[in-house]
């Protein structure tokens, strides 16, 4: 597939397509469906008002919504990936725009079935679940329902805060508009010498260009754009969070940050033990930064000098089939099962390969419950799209086995969990690559991009989230988000994180004003923590063998039948001690010693 041009759809050879007949055998069936789901509806919102009537009403209004919400999946996700296919084709366009409209309607039709049952007393619920069998396989949902009941006002106040939802996002919305429509850089010269634009999608190819001007040039141009806007930048994430205050406030939290956590039944030392254990374990971060420093020979290590890779791009191609080997060779520690099953899944239309004119970009998995899941992908003949095919088979592989033994209530995993299995298989890779690779050169190249990823997972991301966890707690105390308060926490925080041997420009200051994650707070926590949990239980795979792949294999059949700290302790890592944490970056300090070794 490397013709020099971008093939049309119909050109991809049909082994390199997904299977979506294997959800719809063609769009009839899915319009059968469609109208089948309207109906499911209508008859779902005849339960309004009887839910909490008898245990029986209960399970039957439990089943139809089971049954209306995994159709609509069906529906909604073949229409999208139909459409991912190609994003020109009209008739795809029209069929997700219907599947939109569906969702809507769908959801509206089960809107009262939360505050009904929360209006049901606790007692009643217990005798509920005593008198009817058929409401057990429910009876984590109805407890999770229960612990979120102090927090849920009464239907009136329900109701003024969902009207009020257009409103209190204006803040996020604003800054979209500000960060990808209204705001321009200046243009920089390439390594050739041409003024070219700088845009959002160049400015990291340039962060990892070897010219240095360029880095430089495009590092000042960015940040002197965000600085222009600043005041309307800090008024912005200011009115952010006070908008997560507010709602923490009203909803009865002690805080912002225990109100985030509170869905995933988190607790608050969890947050903060990463950041205190990341903390503890800066030294090895110092230590790759002057590593980094030496191996670029430059005499001072400035913020647009930590993206681009300390050894030349290497030529490794490595086509599509000869990347799935890897992937396969390299997950043999998971079992016979796990691989043969992911290779099958391969080889069964689970996954679309090649980019074509008019094809989503990226990567994902995803798929309906009720049929086996599927993977999109643009692969390159790169090691970095090996790992990507990894990766998302973790996913793959994960929702395959929570579909198969899970209900559709608890089929789906949360974010906190859902990437330990992707990264279980990176790191998996990473292992089997580093053991088997002989190249000097290429081994480097593999070191260099996995203190990569310790970095921009584990500790950039916790710096992140303690800059969160610090204005948040300024604007709870009563303080105003003004640039030069904003600034000067970020300045400092990279001081502390990224150490004596980097030059911390005071550009970077303003780096707070392009991150969107901060704009659905206390999120990003969850990166690191994923990660650290995926790095430990990678570790307890290989040294441990059978018992601790025989636990993994277990949670991935959990699907989110349980709350996350809970699947992850019975895959065999507590993340409400900071042990992963720092088995995480105990791995990553190896790393760069062995890093060291090679190139000193």
């Amino acid at each position: 597939m490397n013709e020099g041009y971008l093939p049309t759809r119909q050109e991809i050879p049909g082994q390199y397509k997904w299977r979506l007949e294997d959800i719809y055998p063609g769009d009839d069936a899915w319009d059968q469906d469609y109208r089948k789901a309207l109906d499911l509806a209508a008859r779902a919102e005849l339960f309004k008002g009887r839910l909490g009537s008898s245990a029986r009403t209960l399970l039957e209004a439990f089943q139809l919504q089971e049954q209306l919400e995994a159709l609509n999946e069906k529906i909604y996700t073949y229409a999208r990936m139909r459409r991912d296919e190609d994003n020109t084709n009209s008739v795809y366009q029209a069929l997700t725009d219907r599947a939109d409209s569906l969702s809507a309607r769908v959801q509206a039709s089960v809107s009262f079935y939360v505050p009904e049952i929360l209006a049901v007393p606790d007692e009643t619920l217990k005798q509920f679940l005593q008198e009817e069998p058929g409401l057990v396989p429910y009876r984590f949902m109805l407890e999770e329902l229960v612990r979120q009941k102090p927090h849920i006002l009464s239907a009136e106040e329900e109701q003024i805060i969902a009207r009020a939802e257009e409103v209190t996002q204006a803040s996020a919305n604003i800054f979209r508009m500000i960060n990808n429509a209204d705001l321009t850089f200046d243009p920089v010269r390439d390594e050739r010498g041409r003024e070219v634009e700088l845009t959002h999608g160049r400015y990291l190819q340039f962060m990892e260009s070897g010219d240095r001007r360029l880095r430089r040039d495009a590092f000042a141009s960015l940040y002197s754009s965000y600085c222009r806007l600043q005041n309307t930048l800090a008024a912005t994430l200011g009115a952010s969070v006070k908008k997560d205050v507010f709602y923490a406030r009203i909803r009865k939290y002690p805080s912002a940050l225990k109100a985030s956590l509170f869905a995933d039944n988190v607790s608050v030392e969890v947050y903060d033990n990463l950041i205190r254990t990341v903390r503890e374990n800066l030294e090895p971060f110092y230590r790759y930064m002057r590593l980094r420093k030496k191996l670029l020979g430059l005499d001072k290590l400035h913020m647009y000098d930590i993206y681009n890779p300390v050894v030349q791009d290497i030529d490794w191609k490595i086509p599509y089939q000869e990347g799935v080997n890897v992937v396969r060779d390299g997950l043999v520690p998971l079992g016979d099962a796990y691989v043969e099953t992911m290779v099958r899944g391969i080889n069964s239309g689970w996954v679309d390969v090649y980019e074509n004119k008019g094809k989503t970009s990226g990567a994902y998995s995803w798929g309906p419950y009720g049929t086996h899941p599927y993977v999109l992908l643009n692969y390159q003949d790169n090691l970095n799209n090996v790992f990507t095919l990894a990766h998302e088979m973790g996913h793959a592989m994960h929702s395959y086995y929570s579909f198969k033994t899970q209900p559709y209530v608890y089929a789906h995993y949360k974010i906190f969990t859902a990437e330990v299995a992707s990264t279980v298989n990176e790191s998996l890779l990473m292992q089997y690559l580093l053991q088997t690779v002989k190249d000097r050169g290429k081994k480097i190249y593999l070191l260099n991009h996995y203190l990569e990823q310790f970095r921009g997972t584990v500790y950039r991301q916790t710096m992140f989230a303690e800059f969160e966890k610090v204005i948040h707690e300024r604007v709870e105390a009563g303080e105003a988000l003004t640039p030069e308060l904003l600034c000067r926490i970020y300045h400092g925080l990279n001081v502390d994180y990224y150490g004596p041997d980097v030059m911390v420009d005071s550009d970077v200051d303003m780096e707070w004003a392009r991150i969107p994650h901060f704009y659905n707070a206390f999120y990003v926590y969850k990166y690191a923590t994923g990660f650290s949990a995926a790095t430990a239980l990678t570790r307890r795979i290989t040294e441990e063998g059978g018992s601790a792949v025989a636990r993994y294999i277990g949670f991935l059949h959990q699907g989110g039948s349980d709350y996350p700290l809970n699947l992850l302790d019975s895959a065999g890592v507590d993340m409400t001690t900071p042990q992963p944490v720092q088995e995480c970056l105990a791995v990553f300090a190896r790393l760069v010693a062995e890093l060291e070794s090679l190139t000193l």
